[in-house]
């Protein structure tokens, strides 16, 4: 394996890294802030930007997708995606530090597998040269992307339909995972195909030139756009170990199989190291699709019952005196 292909990977481990803990920052700010709805727009931006905590937390998020793209020029897909996709990991840890969220053996197991997934991608590059796909056909890329986008955008207008009132049923945090994994799904394939688009300019004037004269630059944003707004939505109205899951495993599922074919990237042609990238990507989706099941199916805790002090009788010197007439006292007018 090159040395541009461990940078790569090490700004995706970097990139996850810096998404995921400012998803969790988000998550304690939303806590805080009034209920948003996705029918008042420009009131949630204003209340969004009104918080320095989720302002925070939303630069982390802005620096991890920066890293992306770094890491996606000098990786292929099927080895910087998967280790993007740990990151529900890196969620599960830090919601437990952070959030004061108790962990399950099972969840604790995840995050294991989570971890030997990454080691068996890292091992699957073997010596060769990655070949990493850079250039894609605009409009096949285009007959993908709209039809997903227009997926994601219907599923996330059913579970705003839904109301904040079933904000408890497992079921509407799926739909939420699904329409906003669709959309990051999609995202990423811009920013895979702008990491191409900027990858042989020279300088800063160049770079930016480039970056505002490709289409990829405004798909991407559209995309990130409308999938941050469900996803601060259902953060929250939902559990996040529903919806991160579910949106993490659609997204880097959806992006490894069209951006492989899309970008042209081929697999290892060594048997042992096709079976370490395969096995690598297939327990990653096992061990995220096995956290969104057990998040689905878990209770949230009872409240705690409140025991009420006995009640003491008041001295017969203070107790007030009622009085009442001898007709009232019989009952007759």
């Amino acid at each position: 394996m090159t040395g541009s292909t461990y940078i790569g990977l090490g700004l995706a481990l970097l990139s996850t890294t810096s998404y995921n803990w400012g998803l969790i920052i988000e998550k304690q700010a939303l806590g805080r802030l009034p209920a948003i709805s996705g029918r008042r727009i420009f009131s949630v931006v204003v209340t969004l930007l009104s918080s320095p905590r989720w302002l925070s937390g939303f630069t982390l998020m802005l620096i991890g997708l920066g890293l992306q793209v770094m890491a996606l020029t000098l990786a292929p897909v099927t080895l910087v995606q998967p280790l993007i996709a740990a990151g529900v990991a890196i969620v599960l840890v830090l919601s437990r530090f952070v959030l004061r969220e108790q962990l399950g053996r099972s969840q604790y197991l995840c995050v294991v597998i989570m971890a030997v997934s990454v080691i068996m991608l890292v091992a699957s590059a073997g010596n060769a040269s990655a070949e990493v796909g850079h250039s894609a056909n605009g409009a096949l890329l285009a007959a993908v992307a709209f039809p997903s986008c227009i997926a994601g955008l219907l599923a996330g207008a059913s579970a705003l339909r839904a109301g904040a009132r079933k904000h408890r049923v497992p079921v509407l945090g799926v739909s939420y995972g699904f329409a906003t994994g669709m959309l990051y799904g999609v995202a990423a394939l811009a920013i895979k195909a702008l990491s191409g688009a900027i990858l042989h300019r020279h300088g800063v004037a160049g770079t930016f030139v480039a970056l505002l004269s490709s289409p990829y630059l405004y798909l991407m944003g559209g995309c990130l756009a409308a999938g941050m707004l469900l996803f601060q939505i259902a953060l929250q109205r939902c559990r996040i170990s529903i919806v991160a899951p579910v949106s993490n495993v659609l997204g880097s599922v959806y992006f490894m199989v069209v951006g492989t074919w899309i970008f042209h990237e081929k697999l290892p042609s060594d048997p042992a190291q096709l079976g370490l990238r395969l096995g690598g990507i297939l327990i990653t989706c096992f061990g995220v699709v096995q956290l969104s099941r057990q998040a689905g199916s878990a209770r949230p805790p009872a409240p705690r019952k409140r025991v009420a002090a006995p009640a003491v009788a008041a001295p017969a010197a203070v107790r007030p005196r009622v009085w009442r007439n001898e007709g009232e006292a019989h009952g007759s007018g």
